[in-house]
């Protein structure tokens, strides 16, 4: 059977099965066949061909792409000849595929000798921003040999006309509301961590988006409004909290925005969403690719009494009043020039925010990317041409003030600053491009950068970043013909592209399931780095890390740069002593806990950077802390160490990046060595002290300053969804943090310690608490599951070295066994313990998942609705997070533990050795701001 039958039966079980049209073709070899079939014109399959090389064929770097740019230049050579594509048409579908091949054909036209061929090739040209080294070095050459068509297209691109030539906005935009949630909107809702295996197969993905009602109620608003875009709201919340996923924007848009070219099918930008606490900051970045615009809409506000102070309900949290409404169905008008929402004539609210001069310029290029690219293309051409770069786009925003001092981010990002035009320090609210030293790609969104850097037509990894990784983690549990379908793809991709990735292609080494973020966290070796990662845990305790979707980490491996504004800092500092008996866990759910006291309710950590002066606690160990910010909307944390402890964690990195070596992950570009070599360079520079280790200067400006108690923290702490809260707005925001004495005697159903938030102390712990209860006992018996996922396979090799894996395995009922890993999801859970093979496992709920109902207590980061746990008809899910021990104690009662039998579970054990630092972690304030310099 043909490649094309083929297509045509996948077509047909599609649309049956589905109710889905043909998936869009990225292989040259099905699309060779279709060329075929057109130049036949007697072919019975020529209609329909014809239609899906025009209109169904993916852009950029496909292998499709390819063919499709090939047999375009045939037709505008006249060496095919076709009525229904004629060669001026033919530079026309050139123009919507966005580099790589497309522009290959256009430049051996454009600077050809004819100049029939030249003159249109050259006008498609000057619309283009995609272009790559190989390309801008082939111009480059040509206007070197005196090329007149080269000189032109230098010069068009100098003045960056590919921009200034587009329509501005509309300065009026029609929206119609559609409530999408009530309380916090998580991306989880947008796309469902359990239908990830779909987010490369564009139209198939957004059937997953909210419901099928909900999807049918926003075609009734745009039928009933043609002149509006449905605009999806966040009523009495945020909009697009917890992952940083493209593909809840990409839904977004394919249901509520427009068609990006109507040669591309599914590719849908500029949406427009709403929330009432506006947008989560990784959330917005995403609507940023896509040109789209995000409000923040201030419906609802706190309500004061006579005396002008808040008013609280029985559980002191604010009450709320509607300030105006949007309730579904609502018609009102965006004014992108006032910058103003109005319902009629009636301002409601500024909404300035939202359309500052660089976001404007992503709406009017759609999308961020072709602004980055932009900007890239036209420095090119006017250092080309030997002149100053003229000022089309708008500024960086430089912000700088006298005699202030600089915090940790802000040093940060003045050591990696690019294109900054001022001499003097740069602080909060400044926005500008800056390098990216760390990339890392996860498996459920990974195949979507791989879409993205196609699209961009970008081949290899940007030299300028020092190291990037794919992991394998998000789908390490379940080894189902949907992961056997696209992993395989997704690392052959990802290491020709230059990644270190968790899978060789040719079978070399053993597959490394090692959760993403424990990964980067050890290929950061400097603590003035800048890392972009896939997953909004990309929160590491080195360096600055910004969880971000698959389209940012695509244009940050294709540039090594982004651009971003400096946020302004919180800085947490810690006072008391911690008692024997508590985790730091524990410390972490008290600082959100003494933070909401302090504030009166206010999340102040909420878009900002969460600056945690943790002094001597180890990176492994302080990614706790990190980790968990992303779960208080924080943009992102830094840990600011003493000398002496970021030695400690660079040689830790170290070790870790040396056995990556010694399995055999290292590329042909010697990326682990490199990183070698950086790090020992950072640890002769601290103990040197030429440059220790980073701290804020003593007079640095926060937004607000939060000091921790640790003496109040006298029992273990757990976080609640507060799922059965009367207030659906209240439910899964940001937790209820309770004192495990709040739940004395509610049964649990399932434990989980595992994913990221885990580090080998916590396997540990669990080792030496089954050995305190064997002791207590004379056996360990569980009365509830226990699914135990090491974050790490080094963890699992020094567990077993150390003897603690014995322990572990003699009480266990399941082992993983990597010879024979599972193909299919467990639905039902025993009694016994879980040795689960390492990554994420029920953290992610695309996978492994709780029996519906359960009540979990988990050592997980998500509380989403339905992630770690569905409902039932008659019991909601429950997913409370605590510390190890109290998941572990938890599991073999079947219920919460009282305090007594918490204490005589721990009694011996070594839970955590962080104290807080006896001295200010600062840098003396000399008189100016003094940035951290590269040498």
């Amino acid at each position: 059977m043909s490649l094309y039958l083929d297509y045509l039966a996948e077509i047909e079980s599609r649309k049956n099965d589905l109710g889905l049209a043909p998936k869009p073709i990225d292989s040259a070899e099905l699309l060779s066949e279709i060329i075929a079939q057109i130049k036949d014109t007697g072919n019975e399959y020529r209609e329909d061909s014809l239609k899906f090389f025009i209109y169904n064929t993916l852009p950029g770097t496909t292998s499709a792409a390819g063919v499709k740019a090939k047999f375009l230049k045939e037709i505008i050579l006249g060496e095919s000849v076709l009525a229904e594509i004629t060669p001026e048409f033919a530079f026309e579908l050139l123009s919507h595929m966005k580099g790589g091949p497309s522009i290959e054909v256009l430049l051996d036209l454009a600077l050809s000798d004819d100049t029939a061929l030249s003159v249109p090739a050259s006008d498609v040209l000057k619309t283009q921003v995609f272009l790559y080294d190989a390309d801008t070095t082939r111009l480059l050459e040509a206007y070197k040999a005196g090329n007149a068509v080269a000189k032109d297209l230098l010069e068009s691109y100098a003045k960056a006309e590919f921009f200034t030539k587009l329509p501005d906005i509309e300065e009026k935009i029609e929206v119609v509301t559609y409530i999408a949630g009530e309380g916090d909107i998580s991306t989880d809702l947008l796309s469902p961590g359990n239908q990830a295996h779909s987010r490369a197969d564009r139209e198939l993905h957004g059937k997953c988006m909210i419901s099928p009602e909900a999807q049918d109620e926003i075609q009734a608003l745009q039928a009933k409004h043609p002149n509006a875009k449905v605009m999806l709201i966040a009523e009495k919340g945020t909009m697009g909290v917890g992952s940083s996923r493209m593909s809840g924007v990409n839904n977004v848009a394919l249901w509520a925005g427009k068609q990006a070219s109507p040669y591309v099918p599914f590719i849908n930008i500029a949406p427009v969403v709403a929330g009432t606490n506006g947008i989560s900051p990784i959330f917005l970045t995403t609507v940023d690719v896509t040109g789209g615009i995000g409000l923040d809409l201030k419906n609802w506000v706190k309500k004061v009494d006579a005396n002008g102070n808040t008013v609280v309900d029985e559980n002191g949290d604010a009450v709320l009043e509607e300030a105006y409404s949007v309730a579904t169905g609502t018609v009102l008008t965006i004014d992108t020039k006032a910058k103003q929402l109005l319902n009629g004539d009636k301002v409601l609210v500024d909404v300035s925010s939202a359309f500052t001069p660089q976001k404007v310029e992503f709406m009017k290029a759609g999308g961020s990317y072709a602004v980055t690219f932009g900007k890239k293309l036209q420095t090119f051409a006017a250092e080309a041409l030997g002149i100053e770069t003229p000022n089309v786009y708008a500024p960086s925003k430089e912000i700088s003030h006298e005699g202030q001092g600089l915090t940790a981010v802000e040093k940060i990002f003045n050591n990696n600053a690019v294109g900054v035009a001022s001499d003097s320090p740069l602080h909060a609210g400044s926005d500008v491009r800056v390098r990216v030293n760390i990339v890392g790609s996860q498996d459920t969104t990974g195949p979507m950068t791989c879409q993205e850097l196609e699209a961009m037509a970008a081949s290899t990894i940007s030299p300028l970043v020092d190291g990037a990784y794919q992991s394998g983690c998000h789908t390490a549990s379940v080894w189902d013909s949907k992961a056997q379908a696209n992993i395989p793809k997704l690392m052959s991709f990802m290491n020709k592209f230059g990644l270190i990735t968790a899978r060789d292609p040719k079978g070399v080494y053993h597959s490394m399931t090692d959760v993403i973020h424990k990964v980067l966290n050890d290929i950061t070796v400097d603590d003035r780095a800048i890392i972009i990662g896939g997953d909004s845990h990309t929160r590491m305790s080195k360096g600055v890390a910004f969880g971000a979707d698959s389209g940012t980490v695509a244009i940050a491996l294709a540039t090594g740069e982004s651009a971003m504004p400096i946020p302004e800092s919180v800085k947490v500092t810690f006072k008391g002593k911690m008692q024997g008996h508590m985790d730091f866990r524990d410390v972490v759910h008290a600082t959100q806990a003494q933070m909401l006291k302090q504030f009166g309710g206010e999340n102040v950590f909420q878009g900002r950077i969460i600056e945690v002066h943790i002094g001597t606690l180890l990176a492994d160990q302080a990614f706790t802390f990190t980790d968990w910010s992303a779960e208080m909307k924080a943009k992102a944390s830094i840990c600011i160490s003493n000398d002496e402890t970021l030695i400690k964690s660079i040689e830790l990195a170290k070790s870790r990046i040396q056995i990556m070596i010694d399995k055999g992950m290292e590329n042909e570009a010697k990326t682990l060595n490199g990183l070698l070599a950086l790090a020992d360079k950072r640890i002769e520079e601290v103990k040197s002290g030429s440059n220790p280790a980073l701290s804020p200067d003593d007079n640095a400006k926060y937004y607000a300053e939060v000091v921790i108690d640790l003496d109040v923290i006298d029992q273990p702490m757990i976080a609640d969804p507060d799922v059965n809260n009367e207030d659906a707005s209240k439910r899964y925001t940001h937790d209820v943090i309770r004192p495990v004495s709040y739940y004395d005697g509610k049964s649990v159903d399932l434990g989980f310690v595992g994913s990221c938030m885990v580090h080998k102390g916590d396997m540990q712990i669990i080792a030496q608490m089954l050995r305190n209860i064997e002791k207590q006992n004379g056996k360990v018996e569980f009365k509830a599951p226990l699914v135990v996922a090491p974050p790490t396979y080094n963890i699992v090799d020094e567990l077993k070295a150390e003897g603690d894996w014995d322990i572990l395995r003699k009480y266990s009922g399941f082992e993983f066994d990597d010879a024979h890993p599972k193909d299919a999801a467990r639905t039902k859970y025993e009694n016994i313990m879980y040795l689960e093979r390492p990554g994420c496992n029920l953290c992610m709920g695309n996978q492994e998942k709780a029996e519906p109902g359960d009540t979990v207590i988990a050592t997980s980061t998500r509380l989403f609705q339905g992630r770690v746990v569905a409902d039932t008809a008659e019991k909601k899910g429950e997913s409370l997070l605590g510390s190890t021990p109290v998941v572990v104690l938890s599991t073999v009662l079947g219920r919460f533990p009282t305090i007594e039998e918490y204490k005589a579970a721990v009694v011996g054990i070594d839970l955590t050795r962080f104290a807080p630092p006896v001295e200010a972690m600062t840098t003396k304030f000399v008189g100016k701001a003094v940035p951290v310099k590269r040498v």
